[in-house]
């Protein structure tokens, strides 16, 4: 049964305020009378959001994933240009992960059900791209490639921003290694295909 208004009103409020404390602190180290205290609420009020921690914690990091994706799409909606689309597509998911701290992260990728989620939203992003891609090189935007090799080859980097390999081996958190995904995709697609690609080149 839908929530009545004021209801699902004051419930999206809590979602707000715990996405902001998650993404900052994490969520493993809190219980229940944690957040009631750092949020200045009641216990009866986040048992509103869900009937327990760990479903708390599910719905503010599904809340935080769905809300990106809004934001992301509605930026990539605003343009019209094939490969631009793309490049908005990637520097926005980059933009959205901003705020997530490595503690955020480290939790998710620790807690099983969370991890659900980021990785339904990895596979999400991996179709958009394929899908993006394909839309640039129809309109002749973007070089010809294998779109779906794309896609595949970017959701292996998201998954191993996720899983903080890339911090560990290059020191760039999630949304500087987004960026540098982004730059390393459109580079890739809209450089001048009579550019050699396989020439070993040496440092002299």
């Amino acid at each position: 049964m839908p929530l009545p208004g004021k209801a699902r009103a004051r419930r999206e409020e809590m979602l707000v305020q715990l996405r902001e404390l998650f993404l900052t602190e994490g969520f493993s180290s809190f219980n229940i009378g944690d957040l009631a205290e750092r949020l200045r609420c009641s216990r009866t009020t986040l048992y509103a959001v869900a009937p327990s921690k760990e479903q708390i914690v599910v719905a503010a990091v599904r809340s935080f994933f769905k809300t990106a994706a809004e934001h992301i799409e509605a930026r990539v909606a605003a343009s019209d240009d094939p490969a631009r689309r793309l490049a908005i597509y990637l520097e926005a998911v980059a933009a959205e992960l901003q705020p997530a701290s490595a503690r955020f992260f480290a939790d998710v990728a620790d807690f099983g059900p969370a991890n659900d989620v980021y990785q339904e939203n990895t596979q999400y992003a991996a179709r958009r791209v394929q899908a993006l891609v394909t839309e640039g090189v129809k309109a002749g935007a973007l070089r010809p490639v294998h779109a779906s090799f794309v896609g595949a080859a970017a959701a292996q980097v998201m998954g191993a921003i996720q899983r903080g390999t890339i911090q560990a081996t290059t020191g760039l958190d999630a949304a500087e290694a987004y960026r540098q995904l982004a730059d390393l995709v459109m580079t890739s697609l809209t450089a001048d295909p009579k550019e050699p690609t396989n020439v070993r080149r040496t440092t002299p």
